[in-house]
């Protein structure tokens, strides 16, 4: 039987590239590829000669059957999502479930993923927090909100940049205007930067200075008496 690698990819920066991912990507039979356009640019940097195939959320449902059989034949399958953690708000949760209900050998490498570097830049509390990923982005919205707005630890969400100035009113709407709010934006990039301040403070800011780029939002919790 085969086995399942879930292979972090650095999030901006090529540096962060681990030498274990490299050798794991160059020996594996394949890798499956959010995007393969862009993960080849990634490969050929790193002189990875590993066929790839298309892996995503448009069709990963279909696919997973297909994979657990490869690798129950005895190919090593490395998952790659076009940056950082797979299965972190990305495709590979799919596969990795049916990998361990079938008895195969999954194997994540530590690297790169966008959320842990703003939590600890953010100097919010870190000893007990809870990640939301990105919100629905209707039904079910001002639900989770409600539930937000009772969570005592700090909450780590993903939210896109044309959405923030909305996204921050929300933080003002639902945790007050005086939350303690940090943005991280560009994580490892050129123009990386993090804002902090209470939910007014930051919303002002970005209000006046329209974001770009991946965005990662830190919100301290609700204040225990």
């Amino acid at each position: 039987m085969g086995k399942l690698y879930l292979v972090p990819t650095p999030i901006g920066n090529l540096d962060d590239m681990t030498f274990r991912a490299v050798k794991v990507l160059q020996e594996a039979d394949i890798i499956l590829a959010e995007d393969t356009r862009n993960s080849g640019k990634l490969l050929k940097h790193f002189d990875i000669a590993t066929p790839m195939q298309s892996h995503h959320m448009h069709n990963e449902h279909k696919t997973v059957d297909y994979w657990v059989k490869r690798i129950q034949a005895g190919e090593t399958v490395a998952l790659i999502s076009d940056a950082g953690t797979p299965a972190i708000s990305d495709p590979g949760f799919l596969l990795t479930r049916a990998c361990v209900e079938h008895g195969i050998e999954v194997d994540c490498l530590p690297g790169a993923t966008a959320f842990v570097p703003a939590l600890v830049n953010s100097g919010l509390p870190n000893d007990r927090f809870i990640f939301e990923g990105f919100l629905p982005e209707k039904k079910g919205r001002q639900t989770r909100y409600l539930q937000l707005a009772e969570e005592t630890r700090t909450m780590i969400l993903y939210v896109s940049p044309h959405k923030l100035v909305k996204t921050l009113g929300e933080f003002v709407q639902y945790f007050g205007f005086d939350r303690p709010v940090s943005i991280s934006r560009e994580i490892t990039k050129l123009h990386e930067e993090t804002i902090r301040g209470t939910a007014e403070e930051v919303l002002k800011h970005y209000e006046t200075k329209p974001p770009k780029g991946e965005i990662v939002a830190v919100v301290a919790g609700k204040p225990t008496k």
